[in-house]
């Protein structure tokens, strides 16, 4: 079943269609690896409005859990980004600036998460997997008030301070597809500051769209269902079944 916050199929929707067909519990797949309000906690709250939309005889939903640092997620996007720097002469990678996206967020809501945090050490993880030691996180999609501290620096900002010749590698890890958003801010607007200034910019795909991320979620779903112990590398720990009562709660801004 397919149930989105935004668009239809909406959850209500799905939820309803799931109560039809007699369904009574289910497993929730959220496409988003990481941490923060509007990733996780509001998802959590979407299915539970959603539920009481439908109302009585809704099926009980658990969410999996959060999979920034799982081995075959990372895999997905080391691979990506491996198949993106085959792209460049092989004298000239080494010199290759890796750069990891994601979404930006209001730093008020960053405040509130680990979302900062977990992006860091997937892009950490993955630039490890590639052995690239040069590499930068930034954010894309800012939206909101310009009075607003949002997360930064911004992919267009940050391409602005490289030396013209550079050679880029672009891999948007804060994402699971190749959606909308992503194309028109990386394959647009950034394609057209990088070709400005003359970087040469080459773009990794997502890692939605590659074999492991299916296998991924059919463990992440096996491990739910079996209680085995979860996957996970680097620094942190899995992140629990369960999300704590307080997580990923808005901060008040001051």
């Amino acid at each position: 079943y397919w149930g989105n916050r935004n668009w239809h199929p909406l959850l209500a929707d799905a939820i309803r269609q799931m109560r039809s067909d007699g369904i009574n519990h289910a497993l929730a797949f959220v496409t988003s690896a990481y941490s923060s309000y509007s990733s996780c906690r509001q998802y959590r709250e979407n299915i539970e409005t959603a539920q009481r939309e439908v109302g009585e005889g809704a099926p009980r939903i658990d969410k999996l859990r959060g999979f920034y640092n799982h081995p075959i997620f990372v895999q997905a996007n080391a691979e990506n980004v491996a198949t993106a720097l085959a792209d460049l002469p092989p004298s000239r990678r080494a010199a290759t600036k890796l750069i990891f996206t994601a979404h930006s967020i209001p730093q008020t809501m960053a405040d509130g998460s680990a979302y900062e945090r977990q992006l860091m050490e997937t892009s950490r993880l993955v630039a490890a997997a590639v052995g690239h030691d040069h590499y930068q996180l930034v954010y894309q999609s800012r939206s909101g008030s310009p009075a607003q501290p949002w997360l930064g620096p911004d992919i267009c900002e940050y391409l602005r301070e490289l030396e013209t010749g550079s050679d880029v590698v672009v891999a948007p890890v804060g994402f699971v597809s190749d959606h909308m958003e992503v194309i028109y801010d990386l394959d647009t607007e950034a394609r057209h500051v990088a070709d400005e200034l003359g970087i040469n910019m080459v773009r990794a795909r997502t890692a939605g769209g590659h074999p492991l991320f299916v296998k991924m979620i059919r463990e992440l779903i096996e491990e739910r269902l079996s209680g085995k112990a979860p996957a996970f590398i680097g620094a942190g720990g899995p992140l629990p079944d369960d999300c704590p009562g307080d997580c990923c709660l808005l901060v008040n801004s001051r």
